[in-house]
This record gives structure tokens, C-alpha cells and sequence, in this order.
């Protein structure tokens, strides 16, 4: 649609013409369930006689008022953009619309509770979708106060950035309902991604927390009313108390806002979103059932990334979108901070070597890596950029420049830059000179290096060691890819490791250096008897992937359970794993590794990688004439563990789990289907209902159950995640007439909301039979164009991603990928980047699958 793409350019010069003071918004919530009415009064300074444009997503556009002069709607708006010619000095503009309800987790999302038929409404902004609640001028720089007017039904609960007030009663529905005015205060000055409106029946538990400046702010804490009986409300206080007070300590600056309301919404496409003062969170972290350690690790970290957006990001804004990375880099890189030193989860660090980081190494190798510091020419490269590097390397890349400007002198940085620039927007340069003056160290090489260049160096160590064990000299040696060939300064520590009288790991010597260039010598390790394992990046301080030398990987392979600490674990389990990813050793290999240490790991976040991992490797990196046998022994020895390990633990739950997703001989599915009936029992294992649909789905990709059976599982939970689940096993159901209506549904028809249609991909790749996807290579291909065009954002890449024919992993799979990315027009550069990824995962999956056909029928083995 033409005008739905905001260029940089044209946002720059936007921002030279205008300056925007206030909007009043008056939204009308009760008139049906496809559109709203949207009423904006905005009021901005210009240039006088220039002209510009305001950006409004609208089902129909009612009328215009410029400066008290009326506008023809058909001459001025196009549904997405609302021109405004002759501007004044002085500006007041109201546009009245009715604005679209959406059903994909973007602008104002519609759901209707399963449970009980009730509607819930909240916002989704980020990047470019306030325009579909309201007529607003949506770019980051523009900031400016709203007021929000809400007219809803009276049983609803309203919430936005600013307090909620007492609703005022006006009218009553010819059916009795009634019908109240919610009328908000101004906000302070925000960019309009981060207001919000939430609606609907919502229900809350109140708390609050004392400010550093003696302020007391209000909590609160928001679920449907069919989750509110599964509320840790008390769990997400504290863990908001620890943040308020951990943050406002290191940032010298009391919480900028009025109150704190956190609310679980249905539908949400991403973890949470840092709207001010009114966060909306993933309704999957309101926990029905048991979950795993990590899950509830991840939420805490989630808590805590979205309260420290409350300054970096809120408070001070970035300028535009290539900043975008600095934002939620900084905010993840300060929410594990937190977490190990002000909360309970103290193992954190381990957490973000183990998920955090192995995304980014994963995601600086894809032929679409870019570096940190991205162009970002328009909207479209904003939305593709919500990836591993923006995240994950760059919050990788935040706690190496604080391991090189020093702790302290970050932070002292940090509390200048927010001293200077709050309710302002900034650019990386201005956190930079912060940083320069607190610590001392000349950033401008570093920045360049780091932040401007793409890809991942790898570090080893190279030791000369004489007959008696003693090393004469050390050296750590620095390698990048030939794409990216930078050399990259790297502050880290060496860790020296040998086994104890009780056979564990110990570390027994530490070195802290600055590495750069392509090999640094360690004189200080000279001299020192040469331990039993030689781990480079100990602590896991830099952003670089890391080789072991043979006499440590031989150690390794054999005593990786026996670290006595979790992160040194962590990075030896990384080590492996880039290693099988890579094709530099074979899958089975690594698939030994897991299957053999995995019961040990201390860590559930850990636990949770490595059975993800070996999920990829199982059906992408072993070799094609390997994959059925080595898939049947690795659910074999999954059952094994689960039948082993403690009863009730974590790694039951998630063994238990793993062993139902691979679970495919006749012996191994009626396992599953004894767990789901009851007759047959792990001790201490609770078979709740999320439980229950992971069982009904492995027994659905088996063959052993079908739709009878799904129908009667809903039956028991015809709840919204039960819908969700219902919807992924019926895609899942192996029978060619399923396939055909499930691709109907998806990619035909395209009615389904988000989540389902989420859980339908997930459920239509579902397979034990690769032949059932045979038929919709082609037609994939054939769709994708016109689903770029015809859905938004968030429907397209789950399609465009989710159904790509991975799982034929083979030559004629990358060929045709390759042609159908050089038949692409310049303009669909978001569809040509996920293609390219989407083509790397096949070809790397073909190098790796050689390399462990190289490796012959003993490959298992020669890891053990």
C-alpha cells in the first residue's frame, strides 16, 4: 500500500518542518466489533506555508479540520496517510475516523475469551501502529503529551500510560449494557510507540513500591478473568520491587513515571512491550501448569527489561530506528544485571551465555548479519530487524564495553547521560561521550570495530609446553571470516581448570587481559603448569565463539558434568554446539554429548537449549542414512532419562517433554499414550493440562490419534491456550487430506488470529512422514509473494518463515531458492532477507549432514 513505508528521509524531513505539542485522543469502543471510532485533536508548530502529512491507518476517514478550515477526506487521505497542505505557524488539526479493529497482535487487537465470551483489547505500537488506533505523526523523534478519552462498556477496566480514573456513567445499550467515559490526564512528553490503551474485563491485584524520591507509586497487576486464579501476582511485585530499586541505585534517577501497571495479554506476538508505566506481557507467563525453571527465569528477565525501558527508551528515546538495537540491547544487558545482583536468580549470567548469546552467534553467521549499528532506511528494514543482533549481540557486545571501560565508569556514564537527556531523544554518540568521560578509554576505534562491522571472531588458545608440563609460552589467536574480516579488540579472562580429588572441575587460576589483533601474547601465564582444561573467555566476557585445544577438549568431552560451576559448563556446551553447527564435527557426536551429560546439567535454562538443539540437529544436521535410527535411540535413551532422574524435577518435566516431540516407534507413542491415560506413570510426574496437549500432539504426528481425539481434549479445555493447542494438533494430524486443509486455512483463506495461526504452522510441520510436505514446496513458493502483499507483518513471516520446506532438506530445496530470490524486485528487500536465512538453515544443514556421513556408523561414539 502506498505511503504505509516511512523513509528515514521522509521522517528527517518531517522533523525539520514540524513540532508537536499535544494530542487529544477520543476513542469509541462500543460500536461493534470491526471498527472503533478514533477522534484526534492534535496540535503542532511548522513552518509556515510548508506542507506535510499525518499518518492514520483507517477504515474511513470522516472529516478533516485544519486551522478551522474543513478538508475533503477523499482528496487528502488514502487510508494511511492524511495530507496537510498550507501549515500555519501554529497548528490544530482533528481528524475523525473509524479505525479497524486487528486480529494479528498489532495496533488495537481484538480477542474474544473462549471461557466466558468476553472481549479484551490492548495496543501493540511498536514500530509503526499507534497510526491504527489514531491520527498521529509516528516516528520516534516526534514526541509530545496525549490525552486519552475512552468510551467503553462500564464492566470494562481501562488502562494507559496515565493513572486510570473514575469512569463517568453516560448512557445505557438498548440491552441494558451501560456505557462510561474514561477520561485520562496528559501524559509527559513520549514517543507515541510507547502509549497504550488495554480494555476489556480485565482484573487486577494492587500493590505499590516507595520511589528513591519518596514518591509511593502504584503497582498493578492485570489477567483476563479466566487466568486470574493462575496469577503469581505476588512473584511479579517483588521481582518489580528489586527492579525499582536496583535500577533507580545505578541510574541516579527516580522512576519517570506516575504509576506501573504490568498487564498479561492474549495473542501478544513478542515478550512484552515497554509501553510507559503500562507494560503488556505475554499471557503465556501467567503459568496454568507446571513449567520449566527456565520459563519462569525468562520471565523474570522479561519483568525486568521492560522496567529498565522505563528509562532507556522511555524516558530518553532514540532519534530513529537504527538506534533500535541500543535500546533493547541496554535494556536486556541491565535486566540479567539485575537479576544476579538483586534478585534470586543468581545464575542469570549462566542463562545469557546459554540463550542469549548462542542467538547471536547464530545470527551474526547468516548471510544476512549486519553490524550493530544498522542503516535503517525505512519501516520495513525496522521490522526485519527485530533479530538476534539488535538483542542479543548487541547486549553481548554492552557487557564487553563494560568489562572495557570498567563497571563503575559505565554506570557513572550512564547516570550523566540520563541527568542530561531525559524527555529528549538522543543518538548513540550521546551515550558514547558519556561513557568516554567516565572511563577515560578512547571509544571511537572501538565503536567502529564493534558496533559498525558485522560477524563473529573466534578465539583459541595456541601453548608451548615443555616435558614437564610446563607452559614456555602462551598465545591466544583471533580468526574472523573472509565476509567479515575485522580483528576485533576483546577485554576477557583465561580460566585455568583441573580436576579435584572428587573428580570436579575447579578453576585454579585466572587471568584478566585485553586481547587484539590476531594473536596476543600472555606472558603472565608463563611459567604455570598447564592445567587440565584451557578455557579462553572464561566468565564469558567477550562476544566471540571459542575452541578448545585437544588436551582441554579431550577433558571436556569426558568430565563436562563434572564443573563444579555452571557457566564454564555453559561455554563448553556452546563450544560443542558451534562446532556440530558448523560442520566441523560430526552430528552424532553432538547428539552423544547431550544425550550423555545433559541428565547432570544443574541449570534449566541449559537443559532447555540443549534439548532444542538436539531437536535440530536430530532433524537437520545428521546425516539422511543416520536420521530414523539415531532419532529412534535418542527418544529411547529421553525416556530413559526421564525414568531416571528425580522425581517431580525440572529435567523430568522437560525430558518427559522432549521424549513426547521425537517419540515415533510403535513402543515409544504407546509410552506417550499411557502417560495421557493413565496407565502408565513416572513417579512424581504431574500430567497437568500442558502437559496433556504435548501427549495428545505426539500421538496425532504418530498416527495414533485424530481429530475424535483432539475434539475430545478441547472438550475438557475450550480455553484460549487449549484452542491454540487444538489448532497446532489438527495441522498436525498425518493424512494428506489434513495437510490440504490445514494449507487452506493458513495460506488460502488467512482468517486465523496470530495465535492460531501460529500454532497451525507449527502443527502443519509437524511430520514423522516428510513426504506429506512434498506437495507444497512448489506451492509455497507460488504463495509467498502474494502473502508479503496481502498480510501484515506479523501473519507474513510467521508463513514466510514457519512454512518454508526445511525439512526437504536437499540441493534442489536451495535451488529453488535461489531462484526465487533472484526473480525478487529490489523493493521486497524484507521478503529477499528472510528467504536468505531461510535458504542458509538448508544449506548449512547439507555441510553439516556431510560432514557426519564422513564420519561413518561410529560418529556416536566419538564424543563419549
Amino acid at each position: 500500500m502506498p505511503g504505509i513505508n516511512l523513509t528515514r528521509d521522509e521522517a528527517r524531513e518531517r522533523a525539520q518542518l514540524i513540532t508537536v505539542d499535544s494530542y487529544e485522543v477520543d476513542l469509541d469502543l462500543t460500536r461493534g466489533s470491526e471498527v472503533f471510532g478514533s477522534t484526534t485533536t492534535v496540535k503542532f508548530g511548522a513552518k509556515p506555508g510548508s506542507s506535510t502529512f499525518i499518518d492514520a491507518i483507517t477504515a474511513a476517514v470522516h472529516s478533516v479540520t485544519l486551522n478551522g478550515r474543513t478538508l475533503d477526506p477523499g482528496a487528502v487521505s488514502d487510508g494511511v496517510r492524511i495530507q496537510l497542505p498550507g501549515l500555519a505557524e501554529q497548528n490544530e488539526l482533528t481528524v475523525v475516523a473509524d479505525a479497524p479493529y486487528m486480529n494479528t497482535g498489532e495496533g488495537l487487537h481484538r480477542f474474544v475469551d473462549p471461557v466466558d465470551n468476553e472481549v479484551y483489547l490492548y495496543t501493540q505500537f511498536e514500530v509503526p501502529d499507534s497510526r491504527r488506533m489514531f491520527a498521529v505523526f509516528e516516528q520516534p523523534d516526534l514526541k509530545a503529551t496525549f490525552t486519552f478519552t475512552v468510551t467503553a462498556p462500564s464492566h470494562w477496566d481501562v488502562v494507559s500510560n496515565s493513572p486510570t480514573p473514575v469512569p463517568v456513567e453516560t448512557s445505557r445499550d438498548p440491552d441494558g449494557g451501560a456505557r462510561s467515559v474514561w477520561a485520562f490526564a496528559p501524559t509527559p512528553r513520549l514517543s507515541s510507540y510507547v502509549t497504550a490503551l488495554i480494555a476489556g474485563p480485565y482484573q487486577s491485584v494492587r500493590s505499590e513500591v516507595t520511589s528513591s524520591d519518596g514518591r509511593v507509586v502504584p503497582l498493578g497487576v492485570f489477567a483476563r478473568k479466566s487466568l486470574m486464579q493462575y496469577l503469581d501476582a505476588q512473584n511479579i511485585f517483588e521481582l518489580t520491587r528489586q527492579g525499582f530499586e536496583f535500577f533507580e541505585a545505578q541510574f541516579g534517577c527516580p522512576y519517570p513515571f506516575e504509576k506501573y501497571d504490568q498487564l498479561f495479554v492474549p495473542e501478544f506476538n513478542a515478550g512484552a512491550m515497554e509501553n510507559a508505566g503500562a507494560v503488556t506481557i505475554l499471557e503465556g507467563y501467567v503459568f496454568r501448569s507446571k513449567v520449566t525453571d527456565a520459563q519462569v527465569e525468562r520471565r523474570a528477565i522479561t519483568v525486568l527489561h521492560e522496567l529498565a525501558h522505563m528509562w532507556f527508551g522511555d524516558l530518553v528515546t532514540m532519534r530513529w530506528w537504527n538506534d533500535l538495537w541500543l535500546n533493547e540491547s541496554f535494556a536486556e544487558y541491565m535486566s540479567h544485571l539485575a537479576a544476579v545482583e538483586n534478585t534470586s536468580f543468581t545464575g542469570a549470567w549462566t542463562t545469557f551465555a546459554s540463550v542469549e548469546k548462542s542467538w547471536a552467534y547464530k545470527q551474526d553467521q547468516l548471510p544476512t548479519t549486519h553490524p550493530i549499528f544498522a542503516e535503517i532506511k525505512d519501516l520495513q528494514d525496522v521490522e526485519v530487524n527485530f533479530d538476534g543482533i539488535t538483542y542479543a549481540k548487541g547486549a553481548s557486545v554492552l557487557r564487553q564495553l563494560v568489562a572495557w571501560v570498567g563497571p563503575e565508569q559505565f554506570m557513572a556514564g550512564v547516570r550523566e547521560y540520563f541527568a542530561k537527556h531525559s524527555w529528549q531523544n538522543t543518538e548513540l554518540q550521546d551515550l558514547m561521550v558519556e561513557l568516554e568521560k567516565a572511563s577515560g578509554r578512547d571509544l571511537d576505534s572501538w565503536g567502529r570495530q564493534w558496533l559498525e562491522t558485522a560477524g563473529v571472531n573466534t578465539l583459541a588458545p595456541e601453548l608451548d609446553v615443555d616435558a614437564d608440563g610446563t607452559i614456555r609460552t602462551f598465545n591466544i589467536v583471533q580468526t574472523a571470516v573472509p565476509e567479515w574480516p575485522t580483528l576485533r579488540p576483546h577485554r576477557l579472562a583465561v580460566g585455568f581448570y583441573n580436576l579435584d580429588g572428587a573428580g570436579k572441575l575447579q578453576r585454579v587460576h585466572r587471568e584478566e587481559l585485553d586481547v587484539d589483533g590476531e594473536r596476543t601474547e600472555v606472558p603472565a601465564l608463563a611459567g604455570l603448569q598447564r592445567p587440565d582444561l584451557v578455557l579462553v573467555n572464561d566468565d564469558d566476557l567477550a562476544y566471540a565463539k571459542v575452541r578448545l585445544d585437544p588436551a582441554s577438549l579431550a577433558t571436556a568431552t569426558a568430565h563436562l558434568r563434572d564443573f563444579a560451576g555452571s557457566l564454564p559448563r555453559t561455554l563448553v556446551w556452546n563450544s560443542a554446539w558451534d562446532a556440530a553447527r558448523d560442520g566441523e564435527a560430526p552430528a552424532r557426536g553432538y547428539v552423544e554429548l547431550v544425550l550423555a551429560n545433559v541428565a547432570a546439567e544443574t541449570d534449566s535454562s541449559v537443559i532447555l537449549v540443549q534439548l532444542r538443539q538436539l531437536a535440530t540437529t536430530l532433524n537437520f544436521y545428521v546425516a539422511e542414512e543416520y536420521r530414523e535410527a539415531t532419532a529412534v535411540a535418542a527418544a529411547d535413551r529421553l525416556w530413559e532419562l526421564a525414568s531416571d532422574v528425580p522425581g517431580g524435577s525440572d529435567a523430568q518435566l522437560q525430558f518427559v517433554k522432549a521424549f513426547a516431540l521425537h517419540a515415533r516407534t510403535d513402543a515409544e507413542l504407546s509410552a506417550v499414550a499411557g502417560l495421557l491415560d493413565g496407565t502408565v506413570e513416572l513417579s512424581g510426574l504431574t500430567v497437568d493440562q500442558d502437559l496433556r496437549w504435548e501427549l495428545v500432539a505426539s500421538l496425532v504426528a504418530g498416527g495414533r490419534m485424530g481429530q475424535d481425539g483432539i475434539d475430545a481434549e478441547l472438550a475438557k479445555d475450550n480455553t484460549a491456550s487449549g484452542q491454540n493447542a487444538a489448532a497446532l494438533a489438527k495441522a498436525a494430524i498425518p493424512t494428506p487430506e489434513a495437510k490440504a486443509a490445514a494449507w487452506d486455512s493458513i495460506v488460502v483463506k488467512g482468517e486465523l488470529s496470530n495465535a492460531l495461526q501460529g500454532s497451525a504452522v507449527a502443527g502443519f510441520m509437524r511430520v514423522l512422514d516428510r513426504t506429506l510436505l512434498e506437495p507444497y514446496a512448489e506451492k509455497y513458493f507460488e504463495a509467498v509473494p502474494g502473502i508479503v502483499e496481502s498480510r501484515t507483518h506479523a501473519l507474513a513471516q510467521q508463513i514466510v518463515v514457519g512454512l518454508y520446506p526445511a525439512l526437504l532438506t536437499t540441493q534442489e530445496t536451495v535451488d529453488r531458492t535461489d531462484g526465487f530470490i533472484a526473480a525478487l524486485p529490489p523493493a521486497s528487500a524484507a521478503l529477499r532477507r528472510m528467504m536468505l536465512e531461510n535458504r542458509d538453515g538448508v544449506a548449512r544443514a547439507l555441510r553439516a549432514r556431510d560432514t557426519d556421513a564422513a564420519a561413518g556408523p561410529d560418529a556416536a561414539g566419538a564424543r563419549r
